[in-house]
């Protein structure tokens, strides 16, 4: 029998609200819950720590493609950034900073993942069960887990007969110590940009395995001189109107990539003299010239890939690798190339939506299946047939341009102002089917449209080549529209007697 949910200070009761995932957006929803005066809620996250991507991801040269002052809370400004891209590491130290500032980590219950949410109508809660067997109920559910933590392998032939060492970047080892090692990179996409020129001079031999290249432009990264972050913490202003030119700077490329296709050529024209500089070998620079256009792939932000590329221990590989084998990987030409560790760079399963968590809403439709032909929702945040249910970075609120983070504030403030409604006397709060499909629709109709659709076959596409990831307008657009929640776009029942929770 599962063993009830049992915390000191809220066993037996029935929680507000459950909060799935402790990255950036369970977070910003834990300290909005609590800055609200709520403290009847609980945030279930699956790793040892909280930090969601940013705990997870420890590989050598981890960093965000984000400037540090905007990849940021708002509410919770750091002038202490000692980079404009800071690492992961210090990224997740600024998270555990402010968890614990805002008295929030009392409420995190971490090594606990849920397998199982469903959604029982009788009661008008949502029934967990975690992956331990224990369960709890919350009268609302957010789904704050994201997409980049499940990892993505490729399917290789023979992938699990290599007796060395395999790593992937979202699992990595750091007791393995790759000096001196042969060692095959398969992947060339944002997390190889970082790990290659970190591993180049370490390693004895450095195969890169390029299936598609992408299209790089330079970081132009620099350290924080002591009296900028002085500057910054004495007038606080001037680091809000730094991270309003970084803001603004990074949506103008919206236009670009959603209305102006001649300005991507622009800035596709810079990457390719950007190269043309960095690579004088004319083979090598033909190897990794894309053929679609910047932007329908993630654009990579680096200042030493390309160099490490060119050292003598590094080879780029195009050919397409047939199998792997105890001892090396083997290509389509039938070379095998010996290696001691096969480190994947394949990113994450970003259109597996939840696909770890078995959701069930109304009826036990089961969201895995609505979804099967791809993930929608309305403003990415609720999704009809699933009551006071609530998603953060959920389908079509990915970016290609600009920070998430500006993405969850708003989302965590649009799914308040329903919550707020469960506060004051409603049941049940649901998206409207018609007002949901009507948004898809014409959400679809204006992707057709941007430069994510020109093309190219990109993580943002799912199987059936529909883009549910990327939002595909201006950031400040979706922050306005998500300002407050219209209570005509959704069915609110009121709440039973026996359902209403006191504050």
């Amino acid at each position: 029998m599962n063993a009830p949910f049992r915390d000191p200070q809220t066993a037996g009761q029935v929680l507000d609200v459950a909060i799935i995932g402790a990255g950036f957006s369970g977070l910003c929803m834990a300290i909005k819950l609590k800055e609200a005066g709520r403290t009847n809620f609980r945030v279930f996250e699956k790793a040892s720590d909280i930090g969601g991507t940013w705990f997870l991801n420890r590989y050598p040269g981890c960093a965000c493609d984000v400037p540090s002052h905007l990849y940021s809370f708002s509410f919770d400004q750091n002038p202490d950034w000692s980079r404009a891209y800071s690492p992961a590491s210090e990224i997740w130290r600024y998270q555990k900073a402010t968890a614990e500032k805002h008295g929030i980590l009392p409420f995190i219950r971490c090594d606990a993942e849920v397998a199982r949410a469903e959604y029982d109508e009788a009661a008008g809660l949502w029934q967990l069960t975690l992956r331990s067997g224990e369960t709890a109920a919350a009268r609302a559910l957010v789904a704050g887990a994201g997409i980049l933590h499940v990892p993505s392998y490729p399917e290789i032939k023979g992938a699990e007969s290599f007796t060395g060492k395999v790593m992937h970047t979202a699992t990595w080892d750091d007791s393995y110590d790759l000096t001196g090692k042969r060692v095959a990179v398969i992947g060339t996409g944002a997390s190889a940009v970082q790990l290659v020129p970190a591993i180049a001079d370490k390693v004895a031999h450095l195969d890169l395995y390029q299936r598609t290249p992408g299209w790089v432009i330079p970081r132009m990264d620099y350290a924080f001189k002591e009296a900028s972050k002085a500057s910054f913490a004495r007038v606080p202003f001037l680091q809000r109107l730094w991270r309003n030119l970084i803001y603004w700077r990074a949506e103008m490329l919206a236009i670009g990539f959603t209305r102006k296709p001649k300005m991507v050529a622009k800035f596709q024209k810079l990457a390719e003299d950007y190269m043309r500089h960095a690579i004088p070998n004319p083979e090598l620079r033909a190897k990794l010239t894309p053929d679609f256009p910047l932007g329908c792939k993630r654009v990579l932000i680096s200042d030493d890939f390309y160099p490490a590329l060119q050292r003598d221990n590094v080879e780029v590989i195009t050919d397409r690798v047939a199998e792997i084998r105890g001892n090396g990987v083997v290509t389509a030409d039938g070379r095998l190339r010996e290696v001691d560790a096969i480190l994947y760079a394949t990113g994450f399963r970003v259109t597996d939506w939840l696909s770890h968590v078995d959701i069930r809403g109304r009826g036990g439709r089961e969201l895995i299946d609505d979804w099967r032909d791809g993930a929608f929702a309305y403003y990415g945040v609720v999704v009809n047939g699933y009551p006071n249910m609530f998603l953060l970075l959920g389908p079509n609120t990915g970016l290609g341009h600009n920070s998430v983070v500006f993405m969850i504030e708003a989302q965590v403030r649009y799914a308040m102002a329903c919550i707020k409604w469960l506060w004051n006397g409603a049941g049940t709060v649901e998206v409207k089917k018609e007002v949901q499909d009507a948004f898809n629709a014409q959400l679809h109709e204006k992707m057709k449209g941007t430069v994510w659709m020109s093309g190219c076959k990109s993580w943002y596409l799912n199987a059936n080549g529909t883009n549910s990831t990327i939002w595909p307008d201006f950031t400040v657009t979706y922050w306005w529209k998500t300002r407050s929640a219209d209570r005509r776009d959704f069915d609110v029942a009121p709440a039973k007697v026996a359902e209403k929770v006191a504050a």
